[in-house]
């Protein structure tokens, strides 16, 4: 990756004229801050009003939950922010279960990091373990057919699989680690994921057929928001946080191990994040973050600059592991580093009918039924840039 060019940059974060869909005002600020500002509006991250509304939401979900065994889901990864979550819904006195998607490529340290906390925590655990070998397929599939974000499919299928485990317990609320103001916002091109677009690459670039894979279809979706009024909460949203403090008290408190970056807690996470991405689509995820860290004067715009332009970290032994799971000659692999990319527009998707269906989401989204990410993220026609 070449970050030395002469781009223009965003006014606010360090965002460059190369971001898919980018667009700036006469101030120089890009549309994605503008899409954070609104968040933050909505939200009031950190604020008194913010805590306010979080605490609120507590309460709803304990008189939800009453005479039931459990009360909230808590997905976990063995990262910092799912395992922080999971601190913080017992520190609020709930009683969480915890749900963990297999995807087969955990690192020991995450495994350990989430038998650490549960253990200490006293909570229970459900664990969907997929297919090994389908797993390997899927990702197979999305390395030939060239689309940046190798492990779409995960994300999706835990969102899937804390579902249906809502479900299964009659529990109405589901705690989601993701904050914007540590990890920022990541274009479409870069993260999209739905489950007729994993269904369609795999169709096309592999000969097997998902069985185990939990695949979240549109109607699926349509059922856990509106039907069951399933709710999907982001307390990082609401509440003053950062990531430096939480891996220091989990620590502390539960013997919880770094791993090394972001996403680095997983295998495959990991070689798509430090060698796929930017070797092959010119795309570093650090840009996120970072980004992020400058928009809310958590770190200069001159120290991000010199941060991101430094190599991202590359795990010993990453490449040939992955090879290895993969089935992949030096000959093959090289070959599909140098093949045709595609994206997510090259294969069928429910875009469209997400966007159909955006006064409804829209809805949806002031209840907490689905994040207000995806409705930004999903619901609106692409913007190209003039």
């Amino acid at each position: 990756m070449n970050k030395s060019l002469n781009l223009k940059v965003c006014s606010s974060c360090i965002y460059d004229e190369t971001i898919p869909q980018i667009i700036f005002d006469k101030n120089g600020v890009c549309n994605y801050c503008h899409q954070i500002s609104k968040i933050e509006k909505e939200f009031k991250t950190g604020l008194p009003q913010g805590i306010e509304k979080f605490n609120t939401i507590v309460n709803q979900i304990k008189i939800a939950g009453k005479n039931k065994k459990y009360d909230v889901i808590v997905g976990v990864s063995g990262g910092t922010d799912s395992s922080y979550l999971l601190h913080l819904a017992k520190d609020y006195g709930l009683r969480p279960l915890a749900v963990h998607y297999d995807n087969t490529w955990n690192t020991a340290i995450a495994s350990q990091n989430i038998k650490k906390i549960v253990t200490k925590l006293n909570v229970d655990l459900e664990t969907y373990v997929i297919n090994n070998k389908e797993q390997d397929d899927i990702l197979l599939a999305f390395f030939k057919a060239g689309i940046c974000g190798l492990d779409a499919a995960t994300d999706l299928a835990l969102a899937e699989i804390m579902y249906r485990v809502a479900n299964k317990y009659k529990i109405k609320y589901v705690f989601e680690g993701h904050s914007y103001m540590e990890e920022g916002v990541s274009p479409i091109s870069n993260s999209y994921t739905d489950g007729r677009f994993i269904e369609s690459v795999v169709e096309q670039f592999s000969e097997r057929k998902l069985k185990s894979y939990p695949k979240m279809s549109f109607l699926n979706f349509l059922r856990w928001t509106v039907l069951n009024r399933i709710k999907k909460i982001r307390p990082l949203w609401y509440l003053n946080y950062e990531k430096s403090k939480a891996r220091s008290l989990l620590k502390e408190k539960y013997d919880w191990e770094y791993y090394g970056g972001h996403h680095l807690e997983n295998r495959i996470a990991s070689f798509d994040h430090s060698f796929l991405m930017p070797t092959k689509f010119g795309v570093d995820q650090r840009n996120n973050s970072l980004s992020a860290l400058v928009r809310h004067n958590k770190i200069s715009k001159k120290n991000a600059l010199e941060e991101y332009k430094k190599e991202p970290f590359l795990e010993e032994g990453i490449l040939e592991y992955t090879k290895k799971r993969l089935n992949l000659s030096n000959d093959e692999f090289n070959e599909i580093m140098k093949g045709k990319k595609r994206t997510w527009q090259d294969f069928k998707t429910y875009k469209k009918r997400f966007e159909l269906f955006r006064p409804l989401f829209k809805i949806l989204t002031k209840f907490n039924l689905v994040p207000m990410s995806f409705y930004l993220k999903y619901c609106f026609p692409i913007k190209e840039k003039k």
